[in-house]
Order: structure tokens, then sequence, then C-alpha cells
């Protein structure tokens, strides 16, 4: 009887922290479908007058832009950096954890620091270079970096992985005619396939919600993302349509959701033999 009373307290408590952690989404979901005077007047949790209007509102477009081109440009930036984030890392890591070159130990401990380098420090730099290449205002800034192992946590991630794999792989693909690339093929990169799908699921999550740095590049509405089309709701001189901005949020969390249910389990297989588990 004790054991159940610590049970049902357990279950209770548990439930309690979930509800806490899920009412942001729940209100933001019911205020999806708030009419316009209920948005700032209905402060509760369920509207008075539910209503589709703010989701209406929305698949007709804004500033002329259809919804869809605001998801198209999101899916292209995301898919883009996951590319080039899981080639890229891969083959650094591969680099850093098999292949014997000089200043390696230095150039990884470098790598290491950039971690602990706030993205505002570079930024003026990495903004000069592009807008000399006359790259600004367009998808290229958020992409290309991805493509060069900028992500110091990816790569020492897999670095950690392939470290774990016996070296006696590599030397029986090397009897069998691999060279160093070879060896990378058809050894280490299907070996590598946990780290790869855990660095892939967090690059398009945080290149989904990343709204600091597509709004340095991007300055066309047609070429904003959906965390950008957001801020077109919101008219410093006039009323703002707090309606179908809560909308368009719920609709931005919608592919987040699904793509971590689709990739739930591959996630914590991922991180449990990945390095990341504690």
């Amino acid at each position: 009887m004790r054991i159940a009373r610590k049970s049902i307290l357990w279950h209770a408590l548990v439930i309690a922290g979930l509800a806490v952690l899920l009412y942001p989404v729940g209100w933001l979901v019911a205020t999806s479908f708030k009419p316009a005077d209920e948005v700032i007047s209905n402060i509760g949790l369920l509207p008075h007058r539910p209503t589709g209007a703010n989701y209406s509102e929305v698949f007709s477009g804004i500033a002329g832009i259809s919804v869809w081109q605001f998801l198209g440009n999101s899916l292209l930036v995301s898919v883009g950096a996951v590319l080039g984030n899981v080639v890229s890392c891969s083959l650094a890591a591969y680099a850093f954890a098999r292949l014997r070159f000089r200043m390696r130990g230095p150039l990884f401990a470098f790598m290491l620091g950039t971690i602990m380098l706030p993205q505002h420090v570079v930024l003026i730099p990495q903004y000069i270079v592009f807008q000399k290449a006359h790259l600004v205002n367009s998808f290229w800034p958020i992409i290309a970096p991805k493509y060069l192992a900028t992500d110091a946590f990816f790569v020492f991630l897999m670095t950690q992985f392939i470290r774990s794999l016996p070296r006696e792989l590599d030397e029986a693909a090397t009897i069998d005619g691999c060279g160093t690339i070879g060896v990378f093929r058809h050894v280490i990169a299907p070996l590598l396939r946990p780290a790869m799908i855990t660095t892939a699921i967090f690059t398009f999550i945080w290149t989904w919600n990343d709204f600091f740095t597509q709004l340095i590049y991007l300055n066309s509405p047609g070429k904003f993302t959906l965390p950008l089309a957001l801020q077109l709701y919101v008219d410093q001189t006039s009323s703002s349509t707090f309606g179908p901005m809560f909308a368009m949020s719920v609709l931005a969390l919608v592919p987040i959701g699904l793509f971590f249910l689709a990739f739930q389990r591959l996630l914590v297989d991922g991180a449990a033999t990945s390095g990341l588990k504690g």
C-alpha cells in the first residue's frame, strides 16, 4: 500500500511537471483559434468563440507571398544545412580520428576552442566576406558554411565515435585494396550512421528554428523563412495581426514535431551510441 501511494505521488508529480511544460504550447494552439478581439483581452487558455479565420488568413498569404513559399525556403535552408553538416563533419572527424598529419593535435584543440566562441564575435567578419562575394540576400551564407565543417560540436561528436571503432577494420579494408577514401566509404561511413543521424536531427531542428542568422542575411520577403515570416504580422505603425501570427507559429511547429516523431527512435539510438550519454 505504501509503494502504491509513492507510485501515485510520483506519477502525479510527473503529470504536473508535464502540464507546466506543455502549457505554453497548448496556449499557443488555443490562441491561434481565438478571434482578433480575444487574442489580447482573453488571457485564458480556451477561446470563447473559436474560429479558423486566423488559419484562413495565413493560407491566403501575406505581402503577396504564399505561406508555402516560406515553408519551401525553410525546407531548402534546413535540408541544405543537414547535408552540409553530415558530409563535411564526418570527413573532418575521419581525418582527426584516423589520419596522421602534422599539427593534428593543435588543430583539433583549436577546433574544440571554437565551440566556446560566441557567434556574435565572427558575425561581422563573416558578413563582410559574403558581402564582398555579393552573396548577401541569398541562401548561400546560411548553407555554405555547413559544407566547411564549421560546427565543431558535431566534428567532435563524430571524432569520438570513430575513435571507438577498432582499427582492425581499417587494416582489413586496406589489405583488401581500399585506400583512404575507400576505408571511409566502405567501413567508417556505414558504422558512423548513428552519429550521422544525431547530427542530421539536431542540425535540422536548429536551422529550422534559427532566426538571428537568417535575419542578418535575408532581406527580401520572398526569401524569408518561416521564423522571419512571423515578423511580417507585427506592424509597428498600425495594428498588429497577432491571431494569424500565432496560427503561423503553430504551422511552423508542425514540421519539427513530425520530424522528431519520425526519427525519435533513431535519435535515441544515436545519442546512446555516439557519446552524448552521461
